[in-house]
């Protein structure tokens, strides 16, 4: 059993594509407009200064 973004992860490991799923809180955080940085390495999402 996985998570319902799961396979999204998995199938972009595949070709090596950095993704980013389960975000948490981010969906409240960010707002349309806004720039985001996303390190798919670190795992980190990051709201840009305007």
């Amino acid at each position: 059993m996985g998570a319902p973004l799961s396979h999204a992860s998995i199938v972009a490991r595949e070709p090596d594509i950095h993704a980013a799923v389960v975000t948490g809180n981010a969906i409240m955080r960010i707002k349309d407009g806004d720039h985001v940085r996303v390190d798919g390495e670190r795992g980190t999402v990051e709201v840009l200064p305007s």
